[in-house]
């Protein structure tokens, strides 16, 4: 077999590629049993008819047909290989000769992962957060503590913002009540910010037993996108209790004795929080800024097909939401257009990354062991809430693992950069990541720090996501 490559852009490429007909020997044979199988020729049994009769009544065009469909597909990844070129996409392939019994020749056109250099990444310059923990740190937590201790206690007075009331909702249209738009003893925080617009407004001022009327949009059933009456009927309203801040409080909310005791405890694990978000962010800054070094061209079809699947996934958060369009978008308190832009430029820079990490892996050889694959399996089993055995058989079922083990290797190599870079904090301290290895696990080991690490990155990504 040879195969020439024609570079038709930075990002795509043409092979020519000529095959002796000899090398097709295999998915010839192949190709008469499985055509013996689907024929049927009086006084052969299924499957045993010879070569020579199914080219006498059915042609040897069928035969080659069938066979090029078993031998290009793997002639082109063995063409692929050879000349040592990186697809991102489907190639488009074309056979454009057959020469009976001599050779065929067919072109594929594909995107390829661009050339370029990575520089040297040694000493880049980051700046993190810094890890010193201050009281107003530790009052930050200790409130969002008390507001899930918090208890609600009736009240005499018009509702206000922060309180919540328990109200029946039902809506009209030209007079005509909306049966599906129905719902009683709801319990609501006033200010939380509905997604049905007008009804915060409506809702403060008002007291149990009154009812009020206001003009919106629905946002979910068949009438969604409609403007109809929503009428609602005040049952109760309650203000938020905060339990006192002492010694009692500690113990109701925790296993320490006095409220002293809980501080330091919360005051550790906010420090202990902010080194591992140093370690997230002096990876994610040397990559951020490796990357300003490096103009990498994007192929078109990975681009198209990186912003495609988040557009799919939207559409189904959209759907799973019961809300309309537009009622979602403002929940979120964004735009389809702001959102689609998001998607264009998050999605350029994922291929970026996906492209510098995966240098750096081969530069730096990196590799997963079996205990690593089984940690990965593990952590994300736990996040998805199966079975650990349930995800690794679904992985494999579904040729995933690969996915996965890149995925291991990539975080690997940002682990690489983050150790590579001079880190230091925004009050102009050394920061030494080994030492918080240290620190965090007891030994210099970074496993447990790093998995933390992408945990921790992997929140901060999802929240930007909502």
């Amino acid at each position: 077999m040879k195969t020439a490559v024609e570079e038709l852009s930075p990002t795509r490429v043409k092979l020519t590629v000529e095959v002796p007909f000899e090398e097709l020997r295999p998915s010839m044979d192949a190709a008469y049993k499985k055509v013996a199988q689907q024929v049927r020729v009086p006084g052969f049994r299924p499957g045993k008819v010879p070569a020579r009769i199914i080219e006498q009544r059915f042609g040897r065009a069928v035969v080659l047909e069938e066979t090029l469909n078993d031998a290009v597909p793997k002639l082109y990844g063995q063409a692929v290989d050879e000349v040592e070129v990186f697809p991102v996409s489907q190639p488009d392939i074309e056979v454009t000769k057959i020469e009976d019994g001599e050779q065929i020749e067919f072109t594929a056109e594909v995107d390829i992962r661009p050339n370029f250099d990575v520089p040297d990444y040694q000493g880049i310059e980051v700046t993190v957060d810094s890890a010193e923990v201050s009281d107003a740190d530790v009052d930050a937590q200790l409130d969002a503590l008390r507001q899930r201790f918090a208890t609600l206690a009736g009240v005499e007075r018009p509702a206000a913002n922060g309180d919540y009331v328990v109200m029946d909702l039902r809506a009209e249209i030209d007079g005509k009540n909306i049966e599906e738009q129905q719902a009683t003893e709801v319990s609501y925080e006033v200010g939380a910010g509905s997604v049905l617009q007008g009804l915060d407004a409506a809702l403060e001022g008002m007291s149990a037993g009154e009812e009020k009327s206001f003009k919106t949009e629905l946002v979910g059933g068949e009438n969604a996108g409609e403007e109809a009456d929503v009428i609602i009927n005040v049952k109760s309203v309650k203000e938020k209790v905060l339990p006192e801040l002492d010694d009692e409080f500690a113990q109701l909310a925790s296993e320490f004795d006095t409220l002293d005791e809980l501080k330091a405890s919360i005051r550790e694990t906010v420090r202990r929080n902010k080194l591992i978000d140093q370690v997230v962010q002096a990876r994610e800054k040397a990559l951020d800024a490796l990357l300003e070094q490096i103009d990498i061209p994007l192929p078109e079809s990975a681009l198209k097909a990186e912003v495609d699947a988040r557009k799919h996934n939207l559409d189904h958060q959209v759907a799973e939401s019961g809300l309309s369009r537009d009622a979602y978008f403002r929940l979120y308190q964004t735009t389809e257009e702001e959102r689609f832009a998001e998607f264009e430029k998050n999605s350029a820079r994922a291929l970026k990354v996906g492209f510098v990490l995966d240098k750096i892996v081969k530069s730096e050889e990196l590799g997963v062991n079996e205990q690593e694959l089984t940690n990965f399996v593990v952590r994300r089993a736990m996040e998805m809430g199966v079975q650990p055995n349930e995800l690794a058989k679904h992985l494999a079922d579904n040729d995933q693992l690969t996915l996965a083990m890149v995925e291991i290797v990539r975080d690997k190599a940002k682990s690489v950069l983050g150790d590579s870079a001079k880190v230091v904090d925004s009050e102009g301290n050394e920061v030494d990541l080994k030492a918080i290895y240290t620190e965090i696990n007891g030994e210099p080991v970074a496993e447990e720090s790093e998995e933390a690490a992408e945990e921790a990155s992997e929140e901060s990504e999802g929240k930007s996501e909502a």
